[in-house]
């Protein structure tokens, strides 16, 4: 504690001629200048150097003490070269005793940093950005110290400012005007479908804080405690007014799992003992939210990454409430048709706009189980994620289309494209016109033959949407989702109620179960697996269950409480082999064993059933057949295997085709071999809500299609449409044929017979 206390002392040292400096007058350059000395002095350094991020992302030598003078504004390094370059890269601070024999050292003769061995660099970071890198070296091997580091970072913060400021780099150096006429389509995942046109509002989350150094640390913690309180009063007033709560779904319990994050010990001691430093309360908040960052880059887990937004969104509005702002977004400055763009998004941020302004978010990061998708698919908003480029292309006001369809982020587009984007979007209205009409008509073909509609669901928000869509039951519940967003582990007794809170909510329309189905993409926040280079043909799903059995047999204990008196239907996801299966049915055997003896009241009937996501159970069809009571097709999985193709990578979205030759005959077999066995067979991967999709898969035989809610319409439609005999003899003509996809013969043939699609 006293080396912290001493640390302490030095920084605030540091810090307020620091102040002073900053407040003294001369250029920008002259104060970065003072600055470099001033550091270089106080932490017994050879060389003090900053380095500012340029346009092109390349990092310029503005100010040093000890490299040669003439050095200055001439020394340019891209980023990621050198031991600069990694720091900026990286955005990790760097200690090095001996720098010369780092892996990424690189020499620029030009500054005469020979004989200089050690080093230690801290990004100098701004709202998540990497605006530069603070360094300082030594001509002896020197092993600088942990409190070193931080008070190095502390100064960063300082910088930060100045750098932000303009007065170093003019903010309009990186932008050129031919670039901003131009129309440019990114590709990006969708989060949440839905067509949306309007123009570009940045998310800007940056506060600029004028004053980093505390003069009265007490005071400090005085405007903390209050600023804290007031965040944690205008956060429930917010989550009251947006009334999402009052469906009951797992969104309410994401807004208050974010409500307990503002609360979290951890987090706002750090910023406290940040203040104790010297620094002052914004300041505080800013320098704890980069060192997250910071460790955050590292993290791989997207689940744990996400909830970075979270805090994002946090830092933000703690930095308003200290700075006398009200944390939310100038509403009434924005424009009538807002697409939304951003880095990352927090739930609550996403309820501080207009909703009925607001018509699409596109954010270069997030994945489906951040936060904010949840939020927006309760509020129904077109959402794509992982749009790399787009905040570097997009300018405030920009007209913007976004097709949360196909994952496309459209600028500044043609009039020809605005356009025909226009007419989909009235095509769009008039299909959901259709379908509204057809709502309460049975997904009959013309022929007679009955298709079943099943939607798939995670929360409950979704169950309202089984009597508004029509659907024949859940295909699929995914019941991870709720282990997701929880801050721990749920147990027999909270897991039962939320099962038997889906089945009172769908009364007597069946329901399959999906068993937890985590790792690979879905991690849980509270256990950590062990990184793995391949997760998603790695440690997941039923293996987990099968290593893990105290797991999966807790669920199928709170699953068979929950369906007492009724026909439960359990599946089983990622089975790789069928004696996988007979072990997972064993389980359920014991668990129902174990139910009667206690006298428990049991399921009417139990229905067990496997996920065909993995090739290899395709040469076990027999077997399979014979062990499970139904059949799933997880389309995405399954093609994404097929053909070896990660269906998250934007750039192999388009590929490979699952409506080709191969897929087709895939399809056809397995059909077949389930009618020749006697055994249901669906499809609830994405497939099944794509009509044209739909339609080649009724055209193979399927019977049984389970979607997301809002696809179930338009695929009642495409079957109500549709001539089943014809249909089968083409798609067997097309599984014989050579093209790489068959998707657009699909399409010519529906659009010839009138099939609505």
């Amino acid at each position: 504690m006293a080396q912290q206390v001493l640390g302490w002392a030095g920084s605030r040292r540091l810090l307020r001629v620091l102040r002073d400096i900053m407040k003294g007058g001369g250029t920008a350059q002259e104060r970065l200048d003072q600055i470099v000395r001033l550091i270089a002095q106080d932490m017994v350094a050879e060389v003090c150097s900053v380095y500012v991020m340029r346009a092109g992302e390349v990092l310029e030598l503005f100010a040093t003490q000890g490299l040669k003078p003439e050095a200055v504004h001439t020394t340019r390094l891209r980023n990621g070269e050198g031991l600069v370059g990694n720091i900026a890269l990286n955005a990790r601070p760097l200690r090095l005793a001996d720098a010369q024999n780092h892996p990424d050292f690189a020499y620029r003769p030009e500054t005469g940093e020979d004989p200089f061995q050690s080093l230690m660099g801290v990004p100098i970071l701004r709202d998540g950005r990497v605006l530069g890198v603070l360094v300082i070296q030594n001509a002896t091997q020197r092993n600088y110290a942990e409190e070193e580091q931080e008070t190095l970072e502390t100064v960063a913060m300082v910088l930060a400012e100045l750098v932000a400021s303009g007065e170093l780099v003019s903010a309009e150096e990186s932008q050129s005007d031919t670039a901003a006429l131009l129309p440019v389509r990114l590709p990006a995942i969708v989060l949440n479908d839905g067509l949306g046109l309007g123009r570009v509002v940045l998310h800007e989350r940056g506060i600029v804080i004028r004053q980093t150094v505390a003069e009265d640390p007490e005071a400090e913690h005085d405007r903390l405690r209050a600023a804290v309180a007031e965040m944690h009063s205008a956060l429930d007033e917010l989550m009251r007014q947006a009334n999402l709560a009052a469906t009951g779904g797992e969104h309410e319990e994401v807004l208050a799992s974010y409500r307990m994050f503002a609360e979290d010990r951890g987090w706002l001691n750090r910023i406290r003992e940040a203040v104790n430093g010297g620094l002052t309360a914004e300041a505080a908040v800013q320098k704890v939210q980069n060192d997250t960052r910071a460790r955050m880059a590292e993290v791989r887990d997207p689940y744990i990454r996400e909830r970075l937004s979270d805090l994002d969104d946090l830092v933000n509005r703690l930095l308003h409430h200290l700075t006398g702002g009200d944390g939310g977004s100038a509403s009434d400055q924005l424009p009538d048709d807002i697409v939304l763009l951003a880095r990352t998004l927090g739930p609550a941020e996403l309820l501080d706009y207009d909703r009925e302004r607001l018509r699409a978010v596109v954010l270069e990061e997030g994945s489906p189980t951040a936060h904010v998708a949840v939020v927006a698919r309760a509020l129904d908003i077109p959402v794509l994620g992982r749009c790399r480029g787009a905040l570097a292309e997009a300018r405030a006001g920009d007209e913007a289309l976004v097709d949360g369809d196909t994952g496309q982020f459209l600028l500044r587009p043609a009039e020809s494209v605005r356009d025909s984007f226009a007419e989909s979007m009235a095509a769009r209205a008039r299909r959901s016109a259709l379908y509204a009409e057809t709502r309460d008509q049975p997904p009959v073909t013309r022929d007679g033959t009955r298709i079943n509609l099943f939607m798939n669901a995670g929360l409950l928000v979704d169950l309202p949407q089984l009597d508004e869509s029509g659907a024949d039951g859940i295909g699929l519940y995914r019941t991870e989702v709720p282990f997701m967003v929880r801050r721990e582990f749920p147990d027999v007794a909270a897991q039962t109620r939320l099962y038997r809170r889906v089945l009172e909510q769908t009364g007597d329309k069946p329901v399959v179960f999906r068993t937890l189905d985590v790792g690979g993409d879905k991690a849980l926040p509270y256990w950590r697996g062990s990184e793995e280079e391949n997760p998603a043909m790695g440690w997941r799903a039923l293996r987990i269950g099968l290593d893990r059995p105290v797991i999966l047999r807790h669920q199928l204990r709170a699953l068979l409480r929950a369906a007492a008196g009724r026909e439960l239907r359990i599946m089983f996801p990622m089975v790789t082999e069928v004696a996988e299966l007979a072990r997972a049915r064993t389980l359920v055997e014991l668990e129902r064993g174990r139910a009667r003896k206690r006298g428990e009241d049991l399921p009417s009937a139990i229905r067990v059933g496997a996920m065909m996501e993995v090739p290899g159970l395709l040469w076990q069809l027999p077997q399979l057949f014979q062990t499970a009571d139904f059949v799933a097709v997880g389309s995405n999985d399954l093609f994404q295997y097929v053909f070896a193709s990660d269906r998250g990578n934007p750039r192999l979205a388009r590929r490979y085709d699952p409506l080709s030759p191969p897929g087709l005959r895939l399809l056809l077999e397995l059909s077949q071999a389930a009618r020749d066995a006697g055994v249901d067979l669906s499809v609830c991967g994405e497939m099944a809500g794509q009509p044209i999709d739909a339609l080649a898969l009724v055209g193979c035989g399927l019977r049984n299609l389970s979607m997301a809610p809002r696809a179930v319409p338009a695929v009642r439609a495409t079957v109500r449409s549709l001539d089943l005999p014809p249909l089968a003899r083409l798609v067997q003509q097309l599984a014989e044929a050579h093209d790489h996809s068959v998707r657009e013969r699909l399409r010519g043939y529906a659009r010839d017979r009138g099939i609505v699609i």
